[in-house]
C-alpha cells in the first residue's frame, strides 16, 4: 500500500460493520466506505468520527494498518 495521500472525494457507498474479523472485534461497530477520489479512481476506506452517507464529501486523514482512513468534511 502506498503512503501517498489520496486526497479528498465523495462517498460512493458505505456500510456499518457489526460482525468484523477477529482482529477488529474491539472496534465494532465501525463504518467503511468506497470513496470516489477527486483525482480519479475509487478506494475502500475506514471512516473516522461522524458517520457518512452516500454523496458526502470526505477527506483523507491517515493510514491505519496500511488502510486509508477518511473523515467527513464540514
Amino acid at each position: 500500500m502506498s503512503d501517498q495521500d489520496p486526497g479528498a472525494g465523495v462517498v460512493y457507498t458505505e456500510t456499518l460493520v457489526h460482525s468484523p474479523p477477529e482482529q477488529y472485534v474491539s472496534e465494532a461497530p465501525y463504518q467503511i466506505a468506497i470513496v470516489t477520489l477527486d483525482s480519479g479512481g475509487r478506494v475502500t476506506a475506514r471512516i473516522a468520527g461522524e458517520r457518512v452517507t452516500i454523496g458526502d464529501r470526505v477527506a483523507f486523514v491517515q493510514y491505519r494498518n496500511q488502510f486509508p482512513v477518511f473523515k467527513k468534511q464540514a
